[in-house]
């Protein structure tokens, strides 16, 4: 029970790793908030869900009021909704720019903008920003995707400065997952994802469970001497 009677907020909590990760720090002992902006596509009793759009900061604001006037403390924060709308840059469109700048990166923004100076009232949280494999070497046809995942590694350590000061003692990091086995990977030809899984050191492609427990020791005492690390978790993926 790493997580014993700790509150946290897991955004984009309805699949994906996502899912994964609010059902194990569940299991861990933690009270979990998953917000999105769909259902749960699961049932669990120390799971609550939220509807939230993240890109609307008013509602990110009412959220955080409602929450931290419920339950008076908030100890972990993962930001992990995000969305891809792939195209070449000569061919990417002001909508597919925006939309996932406005998602990914604002969105992010967003929420922790209200719960990061909370914590550092507080004296103590963990913030775990979910970035890729993408922001840190780029990607053809994904440079939204990239310029958002790249700003979140940003924002990561400068958040770990941030909310540190006056002894505000919240850790901040970011995980890199490379190639993860969620759905949206599982509609790619095999070919592909055999090519993409002899890429890797190890030879295979990850799993969501595995993302999820990475993001387990940065919010839990483990990582206690932590902060502002980029964690990549892409079984040695050479893109």
């Amino acid at each position: 029970m790493k997580l014993k009677d700790k509150i946290a907020i897991v955004t984009g909590g309805s699949k994906g790793i996502g899912m994964e990760i609010a059902q194990l720090f569940a299991k861990e002992g933690a009270k979990v908030l998953a917000t999105d902006v769909i259902e749960l596509t699961y049932s669990n009793p120390n799971v609550e869900y939220h509807q939230l759009d993240i890109t609307d900061s008013e509602k990110c604001k009412a959220f955080f009021d409602d929450v931290s006037e419920k339950y008076k403390k908030l100890d972990i924060l993962v930001n992990n909704a995000g969305i891809t709308q792939d195209a070449l840059t000569r061919k990417m469109t002001d909508e597919q720019w925006a939309k996932v700048l406005d998602v990914n990166l604002t969105g992010l923004f967003n929420i922790t903008r209200y719960v990061g100076p909370f914590m550092q009232g507080a004296g103590s949280g963990s913030i775990i920003n979910i970035s890729s494999i993408v922001g840190e070497f780029g990607n053809i046809g994904q440079a939204n995707y990239a310029a958002t995942k790249a700003g979140v590694i940003g924002l990561t350590k400068t958040w770990a400065k941030e909310f540190a000061m006056k002894n505000g003692g919240v850790r901040v990091n970011a995980i890199t997952p490379g190639m993860i086995l969620t759905d949206i990977l599982k509609t790619i030809p095999k070919d592909l994802l055999d090519k993409f899984a002899s890429q890797t050191a190890l030879g295979r492609l990850g799993e969501p469970e595995e993302v999820a427990k990475t993001a387990l020791f940065l919010a839990s005492d483990d990582s206690s001497y932590v902060t502002g690390h980029v964690l990549s978790v892409n079984g040695g993926l050479r893109l």
